[in-house]
């Protein structure tokens, strides 16, 4: 189970939710109702989980994603009464891992909890297509074409993806770390990243961190 921290700006919400997870197995580190009080918790405690509502007094849930970063270790799942397709994507696009809306049921919550942790994307139902929909969109438009990877760059960023570091993704491909490393490098210059988190997220949004 999950260690988490949830930032919502309305007690009633944040107790339940924090009730809810709990029970489920999960454990609450801390729960705020600011978004500035969050985001030092975040980088303090390095929870598995963050979930964050969009609509704080302070900072933006968006403000608090910007602020954190890519290379923050900790997934985020906004939780969220809008399902409005602008705050949907501005949200992915400022880093977040999942979107659920507030209609959502305590099983739901938890299993997106779990997944996210894991290093899935996962949205409320109906958001996926939206999401999906408008990565295709910018794909197809006036820019130049995606570098493509060969099978084997293909396989080592799937297992990127799903969290393997250098040594367990050599084993798993019977490949040596120094060539495991080689084609981390080689899909980073292709691709124009800097990180592996980085490469994370062009992972999911490519749709190519699954199974």
């Amino acid at each position: 189970m999950a260690t988490l921290i949830v930032v919502d700006d309305h007690p009633i919400w944040r107790e339940a939710i924090s009730r809810d997870l709990q029970e489920a197995g999960h454990r609450v580190l801390a729960a705020f109702g600011e978004g500035r009080a969050a985001l030092k918790a975040i980088r303090d405690l390095r929870p598995d989980v963050a979930i964050l509502d969009l609509q704080l007094p302070d900072l933006s849930g968006v403000a608090v994603l910007q602020s954190l970063g890519e290379d923050c270790p900790t997934a985020v799942l906004v939780l969220s009464a809008s399902g409005e397709s602008s705050d949907v994507l501005e949200a992915i696009k400022a880093g977040a891992r999942g979107y659920l809306v507030k209609s959502a049921s305590a099983a739901e919550l938890s299993e997106a909890v779990e997944r996210v942790a894991a290093g899935d994307a996962v949205f409320t139902p109906g958001l996926a297509g939206l999401v999906l929909g408008e990565y295709r969109r910018l794909a197809n438009a006036d820019e130049p074409e995606q570098p493509k990877l060969s099978e084997r760059e293909t396989e080592v960023l799937r297992l990127v993806a799903k969290g393997l570091n250098y040594r367990e993704i050599a084993e798993r491909l019977f490949l040596s770390q120094r060539t495991v490393q080689n084609h981390v490098q080689h899909i980073l210059t292709k691709l124009q990243l800097h990180n592996r988190a980085q490469l994370v997220r062009y992972a999911i949004e490519q749709g190519i961190d699954g199974d």
